[in-house]
């Protein structure tokens, strides 16, 4: 208790040291609170783009209350708008290590802070999915920790047939988009999600949900997966070999990647394919059309199909602005009509696969906003849906057998269940 006339110390902080996970002041909305607290104020010092939800008591003489982290929002600012004292904050920035901790405030996250007398008594970060800061006080003393909250895993398996879309077929079998979007990366090599999906086509996906306190939080990894597409089965798994490496195979080994992808640009729609005799809708005359046409909004990324060279970046007639990439062994992409390039995308860079090289634009002879995409091979142009991609390399043969006994589970999850067909909805 401050005496009149006295100059109050700040605090002592003990180090942050993992604990139990025994939450002092739960952030979860609703919680139990203790009798004869005090209560939130009704409001506070203006001037800042905070919002705040139920106030709640804490410990006895204390007022709790949850702010929800605006744009531009830091601590400090909070600490001020709410007139907590300056001392506490600074005294725990001070401890190595906090100072991040304390820094990175994201909007839309949720504090929860307690206080008496505008002394803090109380706070409780999220710092992400399994960890959470708490800081208390005890004896005049502030104590930071992190707490672990160990997520709940479960497995699933789902299974549907597309009418429309993959991100529609994958939603009514009970999944969420970023399962989707696994299953599109997993087998982009074989399959253009543009160009080849069509009505029919189906899917089995084995993968993890992640869970908090029995309530789901999100999809985690896929584990294993079977695409059928125009009649042709393609199946992924998910492998951790000795070295900790992640890597996707198909059953027998061989690696999913390819050394290029189908499509340089993410579920856009074909406005043009590869045609050898095609009317050209600006010259008015038969034309071939060495390449494939990929309509998208301007701004939309394009990535380097593989590893390469950037052999040329700049305006190139009809093309308009045009990346030319040279992989090696006489392989050499092309890439028209942008509007902008990447940073660092310039002549003699080296670019890796799925990197982002370009913007989609409509430079050029261009009549509407689209990627101009080109695959030639010794100068010959081929179809960029239809070629043979050259393959990565297999796995290791070191742990071949590793690779069977612990991926023939999985593998055995596509297979459909005897009895009745149960329709995933």
């Amino acid at each position: 208790m401050l005496v009149a006339g006295q100059t109050r110390q700040p605090p002592s902080i003990a180090a942050i040291q993992p604990s139990a996970p025994a939450v002092a002041f739960a952030p979860t909305a609703g919680g139990p609170t203790p009798a004869g607290a005090g209560s939130v104020p009704a409001a506070v010092a203006s001037g800042g783009p905070l919002q705040f939800t139920h106030p709640r008591s804490a410990a006895f003489g204390a007022s709790a209350i949850d702010v929800i982290v605006k744009s531009n929002d830091t601590l400090d600012s909070i600490f001020r708008r709410l007139k907590l004292d300056l001392a506490d904050l600074a005294s725990l920035r001070s401890l190595p290590g906090l100072k991040a901790r304390l820094d990175s405030l994201r909007p839309g996250e949720l504090l929860h802070l307690v206080h008496r007398d505008k002394s803090l008594v109380g706070l409780e970060r999220r710092l992400n999915d399994t960890q959470t800061l708490q800081v208390t006080r005890e004896n005049d003393q502030l104590h930071a920790s992190v707490l672990d909250n160990p997520l709940e895993t479960r497995v699933r398996t789902v299974r549907a047939s597309i009418d429309s879309s993959l991100f529609e077929a994958v939603e009514n079998a009970g999944a969420h988009d970023q399962t989707a979007v696994t299953l599109s990366d997993l087998f982009r090599w074989d399959i253009d999600f543009v160009l080849d999906i069509q009505p029919g086509d189906s899917f089995v996906v084995t993968y993890q949900e992640f869970y908090r306190d029995g309530v789901y939080l999100k999809d985690g990894p896929v584990l294993a997966a079977s695409f059928i597409n125009h009649g042709r089965e393609y199946v992924a798994v998910r492998y951790i070999d000795p070295d900790g490496g992640t890597h996707y195979y198909s059953p027998d080994g061989k690696s999913m990647q390819k050394a290029f992808l189908r499509a340089p640009v993410a579920f856009t729609r074909v406005s043009s394919r590869f045609n050898t005799a095609r009317h050209h809708p600006i010259l008015n005359l038969i034309r071939a059309h060495k390449g494939v046409d990929y309509a998208a909004p301007i701004g939309t990324p394009v990535q380097a199909a593989g590893d390469g060279r950037v052999r040329f970046a700049g305006v190139k007639g009809g093309y308009g602005n045009v990346v030319e990439i040279d992989h090696s062994g006489g392989i050499v992409t092309v890439y028209g009509h942008l509007s902008r390039f990447a940073k660092g995308t310039h002549v003699g860079t080296h670019v890796s696969q799925g990197e982002i090289i370009a913007y989609v634009g409509m430079t050029g002879l261009a009549t509407g906003p689209h990627l101009h995409y080109e695959y030639r091979v010794n100068g010959v142009f081929k179809n960029p849906q239809t070629v043979v991609l050259p393959s990565a390399e297999p796995i290791d043969a070191r742990w071949r057998d590793d690779f069977i006994a612990r991926t023939a589970p999985l593998l055995g999850t596509l297979v459909a269940p005897l009895g009745p067909a149960l329709v995933a909805r």
